[in-house]
């Protein structure tokens, strides 16, 4: 049986609230283009949220540049996401999905930067930023 999240809605209805390219992303398990998404190169201080369901992600000062073109953090806000294996592609890694909708944001490695030493590689298109109010 299917994990069933707090948000929930159905295949016509994820439609209507994400673009063409969101529902790819984030209900088709896709990515997009490396270097595609401006939040890639946001450097506000503020809170990175789910496109699916605002419920916050990451905050701007755990973000780093990785070099790989994705959005990257070492640490998500508590309990925010969910992994699991994925072996699609020929290879082994950890996706990252929203714990509230189940979207698919991306994918967790093992090599980024202290503390956490990990590098969440998030899909920009899949999150939504507010920048924090002076």
């Amino acid at each position: 049986m299917a994990k069933q999240y707090p948000v929930t809605h159905t295949d016509a209805e994820w439609r209507k609230l994400l673009t063409p390219e969101q529902y790819a992303i984030m209900r088709e398990h896709g990515t997009e283009y490396p270097g595609s998404c401006a939040l890639n190169f946001e450097k506000r201080a503020g809170t990175f949220l789910c496109a699916g369901c605002d419920q916050p992600l990451f905050v701007s000062h755990k973000k780093f540049e990785s070099g790989t073109g994705w959005p990257s953090f070492n640490d998500p806000e508590p309990g925010a996401v969910e992994g699991e294996e994925d072996t699609s592609h020929g290879m082994v890694r950890t996706e990252v999905h929203c714990s509230r909708c189940g979207s698919h944001l991306g994918h967790v490695f093992p090599d980024g930067p202290p503390p956490t030493g990990l590098r969440y590689c998030i899909n920009g298109v899949a999150m939504n930023f507010i920048p924090e109010e002076k």
